[in-house]
């Protein structure tokens, strides 16, 4: 196991869940996606850029963009990030409140950006 891998299953659950399935929903929506871990943290690269980056935060997991910014939220959905300009993400406490939708169209958008 590599360690971006290793940083996901060694969650507590129901955070390991989480992450797995943002795994998922990553590789479905942009396949092309390289898992990286860098700053102790599964990074996403997408044409040698950060794309994006999973995050356990003790009470919740975090589905980060760092270019957040540059993204169309007209929901509200993103949150930004302590003291950070660019960086927006998405928060998830449990299972149930990951709408894959929402987290793909996010992803899409990211990747049309970096493209």
């Amino acid at each position: 196991m590599n360690p971006a891998e290793d940083y996901i299953f060694t969650k507590p659950e129901p955070y390991r869940s989480i992450l797995i399935e943002l795994q998922v929903l990553i590789k479905y929506a942009v396949p092309q996606a390289v898992l990286l871990y860098k700053w102790h943290l599964p990074f996403y690269y997408l044409n040698g850029r950060m794309f994006c980056f999973l995050n356990f935060r003790k009470t919740f997991v975090e589905l980060s963009f760092p270019k957040g910014i540059l993204l169309k939220d007209s929901n509200t959905r993103l949150t930004a990030g302590e003291g950070r300009k660019n960086l927006r993400s998405l928060r998830y406490q449990n299972l149930e409140e990951l709408d894959a939708e929402i987290a793909i169209g996010f992803l899409e958008q990211m990747k049309e950006l970096l493209i």
